[in-house]
């Protein structure tokens, strides 16, 4: 058990603070930050005088709302960038796994479509033809599913190009894509794909979406397993295990529902 490490008590009390405004739709009084946080206004009125002469926190002249700051502002910035979406979806796909006893991909977009970058086999093995670098089938499985519902259609454009090198093939996928509208219309009301012994007979899947601090898709972490031990109903526990982890990975990002 990790030893609990002493702080220092006047930054974690005025650390409920930030806390208070981070969760906040919005600029807040002085009252209201000192209700959040469960201090006396007149406590937190000094914490506050501080954090704005650092810039973490800064308060409006005319309304005299306090609100997040530049230095804020610049620290979130900073640690958008250093983020690995892959490494951080990696972290928790084995947690993932061991909780739902099925095997877990993260898949990303690449040049030909969504794309696996890791696999991690169950203990259940499955026989599936799975390895980093396999392209996923935007139409018949529920990472594709997941792509196509959120991708950007240009970038989707672009796959199908580099795919097909045949302009009726091209064609072909594309119409595909189109007659599917309604279905990728559902994963995005559901926020999550589900796949039924197709394209593997007898291999179930549930795929969830996880987003960057813009909103954009930045991949697809999924979930398979045999049909004889994998529940498809949509509020199955693998259902909600896999959507569970997609959204802690996108609020891991940044992203904001």
């Amino acid at each position: 058990m990790a030893k609990l490490q002493r702080g220092i008590q006047s930054i974690d009390v005025g650390g409920r603070l930030l806390h208070a405004l981070s969760r906040s739709s919005g600029a807040m009084m002085l009252k209201e930050m000192a209700e959040a946080s469960d201090m006396p206004a007149a406590k937190a009125h000094a914490y506050l005088v501080s954090f704005c002469k650092l810039g973490m926190i800064e308060q409006d002249a005319i309304t005299g709302r306090y609100d997040l700051g530049p230095l804020a502002l610049q620290l979130g910035l900073v640690s958008l960038n250093r983020l690995d979406a892959v490494k951080i979806a990696t972290a928790e796909m084995g947690g993932l796994s061991r909780r739902t006893g099925q095997s877990t991909a993260i898949a990303v977009w690449g040049n030909y479509g969504p794309t696996i970058v890791r696999f991690e086999q169950s203990v259940r093995p499955i026989h599936v033809n799975m390895r980093t670098g396999t392209v996923m089938a935007l139409t018949q499985t529920a990472t594709g599913y997941v792509f196509a519902a959120y991708a950007a259609p240009a970038a989707i454009d672009a796959a199908l190009t580099a795919t097909f090198t045949d302009s009726k093939q091209r064609a072909g996928a594309a119409k595909s894509l189109t007659a599917l509208a309604s279905e990728f219309a559902q994963v995005r009301l559901r926020g999550l794909a589900r796949a039924q012994g197709n394209p593997v007979p007898g291999v179930n899947a549930f795929s969830a979406p996880v987003f960057d601090h813009n909103g954009e898709i930045a991949l697809a972490l999924t979930a398979l397993g045999s049909a004889a031990e994998f529940d498809v109903t949509w509020a199955s526990p693998i259902a909600r295990d896999v959507l569970a982890t997609a959204r802690a990975i996108s609020e891991r990002l940044g992203h904001r529902a």
